[in-house]
């Protein structure tokens, strides 16, 4: 672009001197010169500043690693890589043998569990019916011993007597003590209850629920609508419920979004609806236009995190770039880049706009320079 500025203005200048018929001297030329050099640093200047380029850009996309719940032994792939699935679509199973069994072993558990109750239901019954045997006999050995207790103050009952009789209604008053605590304890056993259900129930509803989810968990299904790429899982390895060993990469179908960095000087000029135009070295020749979507209130480089280290002087020196969200609203369907495509980007504020012709043509000249390339 520079040298097309300048080469259009000296012929500008050589025309000029023509018609005019301007004499070359010492004071002509380098007026002329200097002139040119103030009036196209100027323009580059404000293309610069007021309509933003970066070639720090490319689409991005949304990946996630998947990882069973369960650990287990790939027993089928259904997922075909970079092919299309849906939401809920099988992408692998394992052996389910072992949570199966483990799954009917919780069911057994629940059954015996509603039985237990039963018993503790009955048991409970009975430490009451014990209870009402002990206070009847504890009622009866109370009269008893008052009875003869009253006796023996008129002589018709010895001491001897009313001491035995004394006896027996202590030991009816312990039995009775011991059969109320044995109704209370039998009692608390059967009425403990989490959320209205009973306790040895409800935790073996629990073990139940936990197996079912196990067994559940040996299919695993997409997340949402996308596809895998670099499929390696093969029937027959183990899958581990580790984060760090996710046994394959799901990407999501989303609208593709790009990102770009830009210097912060040109922070002023990026806001969301700008225009701007994209150009690909997938895709020399070609312009596609789009529009800001977002500039990031964020910078990658100024973030800190909680940890035993003071901030140095190296921290300040780096220096990061602001971060932009595009879209193209040209239709691409025609060209099936891969996600994660690089890109150059330049954005139109509506600042100097008669300026932004020269990004305009300069950015469609770099696309045609995407022909050339020496590598082979």
């Amino acid at each position: 672009m520079d040298l097309l500025l300048i080469l259009t203005y000296t012929a500008l200048c050589i025309g000029v001197f023509k018609v005019f018929k301007i004499p070359l001297n010492k004071w002509t030329v380098p007026t002329a010169v200097l002139g040119g050099v103030v009036l196209i640093g100027a323009l580059i200047l404000l293309m610069n500043y007021n309509h933003p380029h970066s070639n720090m850009a490319s689409s991005v996309y949304v990946t996630t690693p998947i990882v069973p719940n369960v650990r287990g032994t790939v027993e089928e792939v259904a997922v075909k890589p970079n092919q299309p699935v849906k939401k809920g679509d099988l992408l692998f199973r394992l052996d389910d043998t072992l949570y199966r069994a483990k799954l009917n072993q919780a069911i057994a558990a629940l059954q015996d569990a509603k039985q237990s109750v039963l018993g503790l239901e009955a048991a409970y019954k009975s430490a009451q019916a014990s209870a009402l045997m002990a206070k009847a006999e504890h009622d009866r050995s109370k009269k008893e011993y008052d009875r003869y207790e009253k006796g023996a103050k008129s002589g018709a009952y010895s001491k001897g007597q009313v001491d035995n009789k004394l006896g027996v209604y202590l030991a009816a008053k312990a039995s009775y003590e011991a059969a109320q605590a044995e109704e209370l304890r039998q009692k608390l056993a059967f009425e403990s209850e989490i959320n209205g259900e009973q306790t040895k129930i409800a935790a073996a509803r629990a073990n139940l629920e936990q197996a079912q989810f196990n067994l559940d968990s040996t299919s695993v299904y997409a997340p949402t609508d996308g596809y895998v790429t670099q499929l390696t899982l093969r029937p027959g390895m183990i899958a581990v419920p580790m984060p760090l060993r996710p046994v394959m990469t799901f990407v999501h179908k989303e609208d593709t979004v790009y990102v770009a960095a830009f210097r912060q000087n040109s922070l002023l000029r990026l806001e969301p609806g700008y225009k701007a135009d994209f150009i690909f070295k997938a895709i020399p020749g070609k312009t596609f236009a789009g529009e800001v979507i977002d500039v990031l209130p964020a910078i990658g480089e100024g973030q800190v995190q909680a940890q035993g280290t003071l901030m140095g002087s190296e921290f300040f020196a780096r220096q990061g770039r602001a971060i932009v969200t595009l879209k193209i609203t040209d239709d691409m369907s025609e060209y099936h880049l891969p996600q994660g495509t690089s890109t150059e980007v330049a954005v139109y504020s509506e600042h100097f706009e008669h300026v932004s012709v020269m990004r305009k043509v300069l950015i469609r000249m770099k696309s045609w320079q995407n022909y050339l390339f020496l590598d082979h």
